[in-house]
């Protein structure tokens, strides 16, 4: 045990360590690893075109160049004539000094007296605490003021000279032009040679995890790419949808700003508020007055907000598997460092390490943390918020689940598998009195509740079939009564005449259950410990009524049901139900039904059959 803990801690530590180096090697080496990550990301761009020339005969190394240079004439088009548009911006602004001294002049006498007394004020504060810095250059020990940089006090100039030959020594225009030159080098090889670089990473894996590999990879570029061809349709609907707004208003250069708009906000966060922020701030010195301002103003914010919000999550959210929070962190780390190339490729590259961990079972973590999958099943959700003592999320994560499916498998794949974590950690003593009173209590509530609603969608209908009289009989404890109750209401939603029997002495319930006079008897029982109580009450059943159809409820059993039918029933049954659904579905056979009972539409179609 105390060597399993230390190669478990030995291992968390190697891992930390390489997490930390590869941080390091990522910012270090920026210069030549920020060219490669671009290049990746224009290789997955620009291959499908390749492929789509490479089928009409035409060679690889031909159809390389030819789609390089039209990406190149296509992005340089686009830079020159915004560049174009911003110098002919540049030259009309002072056509517009007039009316922007007007607007500055007008907002300096909207000021009130007392914001104009707050100003003075914080004058006269930095005035006090600027003399009084001024006194901490004095020197205190000769009384004497030395000026900083004087004749008595030099102050030392030493020129360091930078590392010569060195590329990420170079700066200006000559590093983008550096750098340029190696992102188009490295896509080139990157598309002409992309089977093979497939082949050797595939190969780094080894030969036992090809397939693992190789779903890693198409999921990767199946993801990235579809996410980059989304986000270009959006955002070059946002440009046009601004650049016609802007027409309309008839400020200057409208397709100017509607191509920035659409441009800047391939940079997550912080494009969006560039490119209205240029438009609005033109639109200060064009016109007269506020009002198309702020026009412009609300155009921005509503488009954004439609966009980010509705448009983006429902067209390639779901696609690239990311939650927000990821997007926003991932956004931030990969900006520290590489700068604002780094908020471009944020999310290509976390949506690598997304699937990475979705296929790496040693990097799960990163899907757990960076992923838009629920982390916790519905049942487990709904358990952790009773042991919270939280009712109101608890109940909206039944309500919520129910909108989606029927009441029926609510119970099977939430409200049961719930009860049956609580009746593990009940049984190994990790639970008080009173949290399982709060957990019982609660959950009883909530069926009851739902008991008494309309017939939910999905419920289940039956078409000829004998109503029949059922009691769900509880095998040990309340958990087992709840299940009992669950029951006993979808098979009156289905048609029979059903029963749930309080848990209670095994002489008093099946005293009751014989009161009933019931043609079928359902077992509730929740594992752990249920089998051997269970084969004590169907054979105190069996020994009073030979003849009685007795159905075996072991839910959410996840062993073997023919043993467990055979323990509990002495060899006379070989069947265990494990679900609702499938005991309604036996309780239909028993009861001799012609045909197995149907799902109904939704309430407002109720009495039409699928």
């Amino acid at each position: 045990m105390i060597r399993s803990n230390s190669s478990r801690a030995l291992s968390q530590l190697l891992a930390v360590l390489v997490t930390v180096v590869l941080i390091t090697v990522l910012y270090l080496a920026k210069t030549v690893i920020l060219p490669l990550a671009l290049a990746m990301l224009l290789t997955f761009v620009l291959a499908p075109v390749v492929t789509c020339l490479e089928r009409i005969r035409l060679p690889r190394g031909a159809a390389i160049p030819v789609v390089l240079l039209a990406a190149a004439v296509i992005l340089g088009s686009i830079s020159w004539t915004v560049f174009m548009q911003l110098v002919e911006v540049t030259n009309a602004l002072p056509a517009y000094t007039t009316n922007i001294q007007d607007k500055i002049q007008s907002f300096q006498q909207s000021k009130t007296g007392g914001f104009t007394r707050a100003q003075k004020e914080l004058d006269n504060l930095s005035q006090q605490i600027s003399d009084l810095s001024l006194g901490f250059t004095s020197d205190q020990r000769h009384g004497v003021a030395v000026e900083l940089g004087s004749p008595n006090k030099p102050v030392s100039v030493r020129e360091v000279g930078g590392s010569q030959g060195r590329l990420d020594a170079l700066s200006g225009v000559l590093g983008v032009i550096v750098s340029v030159i190696l992102i188009v080098v490295f896509t080139f090889f990157m598309l002409l040679k992309r089977e093979d670089l497939r082949n050797r990473l595939i190969r780094l894996s080894g030969h036992g995890h090809l397939q693992l590999m190789t779903q890693a990879m198409d999921d990767t570029s199946r993801r990235i790419s579809r996410y980059l061809s989304l986000q270009s349709l959006v955002n070059t609907g946002y440009g046009l949808i601004v650049f016609v707004a802007l027409h309309f208003i008839a400020l200057p250069h409208a397709l100017l700003w509607g191509t920035l708009a659409g441009l800047l906000r391939f940079i997550p966060y912080i494009g969006a508020p560039i490119g209205a922020l240029l438009p609005t701030a033109l639109s200060l010195a064009v016109f007269n007055g506020w009002t198309n301002t702020l026009l412009i103003m609300a155009i921005f914010f509503c488009l954004e907000l439609v966009t980010a919000n509705f448009l983006e999550p429902h067209v390639y959210g779901k696609h690239t598997g990311l939650s927000s929070l990821a997007i926003l962190v991932a956004a931030i780390f990969w900006a520290l460092i590489w700068g604002p190339i780094g908020l471009i490729l944020s999310v290509p590259l976390t949506v690598c390490l997304v699937v990475l961990g979705a296929h790496v079972p040693s990097l799960q973590f990163l899907t757990v943390l960076l992923g838009d999958q629920p982390v916790m099943q519905p049942g487990a959700h709904y358990y952790q918020r009773l042991l919270a003592n939280d009712q109101r999320e608890a109940t909206q994560v039944l309500e919520s689940h129910l909108k989606d499916t029927s009441l029926e498998d609510l119970y099977d794949t939430v409200l049961i598998p719930a009860l049956n974590l609580a009746e593990q950690d009940r049984h190994r003593n990790a639970l008080d009195d009173s949290t399982v009173d709060f957990i019982t209590q609660t959950t009883k509530d909530l069926v009851e509740e739902f008991s008494l609603r309309e017939e939910d969608p999905g419920t289940l209908g039956i078409g000829e079939v004998v109503p029949k009289k059922i009691a769900c009989i509880p095998v040990r404890d309340d958990a087992d009564e709840i299940v009992g109750v669950m029951l006993a209401q979808l098979l009156d939603r289905a048609g029979y005449s059903a029963i749930a029997i309080p848990i209670g002495s095994v002489n008093g319930m099946l005293a009751e259950a014989a009161n009933a006079e019931p043609e079928i008897v359902c077992l509730s029982a929740l594992p752990p410990y249920a089998i051997s109580h269970a084969r004590g009450i169907y054979r105190r059943l069996r020994m009073q009524q030979p003849k009685l159809q007795i159905i075996i409820g072991l839910w959410n059993y996840a062993e073997d049901p023919v043993k467990a039918a055979t323990e509990i029933s002495g060899g006379e049954q070989k069947l265990v139900c494990t679900t609702l659904a499938q005991t309604i579905l036996q309780a239909s056979l028993a009861s001799g039904a012609p045909s197995i009972p149907e799902v109904r539409r939704p309430l407002e179609n109720a009495g039409q059959a699928v």
